[in-house]
């Protein structure tokens, strides 16, 4: 266990940060499996833009890798244009 006050409060902010990370990759995922499961081009259209604004504040913090989010986004385009 930690015996500084500033380690204590690391600890706490860690895990609170953790806890977002979590929690905004979770949302990500979700998002991507539900861009990916849809079969019309007009929904896929407008869902689009957002989860590449989610992937990209990811891959702003650090959450996700800038080449994971950029190969995702990639994949995501074709996916779209395909339909």
């Amino acid at each position: 266990m930690a015996n500084h006050k500033s380690a204590l409060k690391r600890i706490r902010s860690n895990e609170a940060k953790r806890l977002t990370n979590k929690y905004q990759h979770k949302t990500t995922r979700n998002a991507i499996k539900k861009l990916r499961e849809s079969t019309d081009k007009q929904e896929a259209e407008t869902l689009f833009p957002s989860v590449v604004s989610m992937l990209d504040r990811l891959a702003k913090k650090n959450v996700i890798h800038a080449n994971k989010a950029a190969n995702l986004k990639s994949g995501l385009a074709k996916f779209v244009a395909a339909l």
